[in-house]
């Protein structure tokens, strides 16, 4: 299975992103991928007073990236986006997953919010507008189990282990991983999650500058169960393509046999 990473730079315009976004995953698909997948927020990350107003799993959002992943004939994720939540103060952070058939076949909310207070560097606090998942989602993508998750959730290896014995063969992770912790903690951080769970893991990242006063990392890339990136994404918006083996997964799963050993 080939699968993409599209990286892309959201700003304020939502028409803008979405038409970035549409040019990736047209290239995603003239390079062959069957799978695509694209970074956290991806239809716009600006000013909150700017933000578009919160949508339902079968809004404008969801619509646009039906229609292209069926026009495609594309497996899409879609990043992410402000799903309505359970009250006006709070959105959910929402992946949703569309089939060649434009079809809606997985939504998965962010469940580990980015509350972080770094002196004179960074303050955010993401659960002021944001209510967390609850659920853990290993998606069908393309007939391979898929583990579903957003950004922050990667500094969470619980999250990863439950959906590798929930049967995910690769790991998604949309982000919009800010800079200076990004250049020393995203590829480490990947290719752990890969190495222990013996999975692929695919990274789509946000890159550059965003207002207010935001810059993030980038870096897209697409991990083998060994730990070995075998494809990344320059500093640039852009895609980058790998192929998944499933046949050297369980090949590595045989020979290190350690989600088989393990006690706890």
């Amino acid at each position: 299975m080939r699968v993409a990473v599209c990286q892309v730079n959201s700003r304020e315009s939502r028409d803008e992103n979405l038409t970035v976004a549409r040019g990736l995953l047209e290239r995603a698909a003239a390079a062959g991928a069957e799978v695509a997948v694209l970074p956290e927020y991806v239809d716009y990350l600006g000013p909150g007073k700017g933000a578009p107003k919160p949508e339902g799993v079968d809004g404008e959002f969801a619509e646009f990236f039906a229609g292209a992943a069926r026009e495609l004939g594309l497996w899409v994720h879609a990043g992410s986006f402000h799903e309505a939540g359970p009250d006006e103060a709070h959105t959910y952070n929402t992946s949703l997953v569309f089939s060649p058939e434009g079809e809606l076949t997985a939504a998965y909310r962010k469940i580990h919010l980015y509350d972080v207070e770094i002196a004179g560097r960074v303050s955010y606090q993401e659960s002021r507008t944001v209510a967390p998942g609850e659920r853990t989602v290993v998606a069908d993508i393309a007939g391979v189990p898929t583990g579903l998750s957003i950004c922050y959730d990667l500094r969470f290896p619980e999250l990863y282990r439950r959906l590798a014995v929930d049967g995910a063969r690769v790991l998604v992770v949309p982000a919009a991983f800010m800079m200076h912790t990004g250049r020393d903690h995203w590829e480490v951080l990947l290719r752990a999650r890969a190495i222990e769970n013996q999975c692929y893991v695919v990274a789509a990242g946000q890159i550059g500058d965003h207002e207010p006063s935001r810059t993030c990392f980038g870096r897209s890339m697409v991990i083998d169960p060994w730990g070995t990136v075998l494809a990344q994404a320059p500093d640039t918006v852009g895609i980058a393509v790998a192929d998944v083996d499933l046949d050297r997964l369980e090949h590595i799963r045989t020979e290190l046999p350690s989600l088989a050993n393990r006690r706890l």
